[in-house]
């Protein structure tokens, strides 16, 4: 998948947790965990390390507790 494509369905799910109550990092986290791949992990913490342009907050700090 793109890099383009992954920060869009990051920012996404971001952005539905973001109108949760509780704590939206974790919820981000476990979905991420729960629904995508190892490979798009992988490739989530690959872009986080040269900078994550473009990341949500909230997927930038999930993505560090994956």
């Amino acid at each position: 998948m793109t890099d383009a494509k992954m920060v869009l369905m990051a920012n996404q799910i971001a952005s539905f947790f973001e109108t949760q109550p509780g704590d939206q990092v974790a919820g981000v986290a476990v979905h991420l965990k729960d629904f995508w791949e190892p490979r798009m992990i992988s490739q989530l913490k690959t872009y986080l390390g040269q900078g994550g342009e473009g990341l949500h907050a909230l997927v930038v700090e999930a993505g560090q507790a994956l």
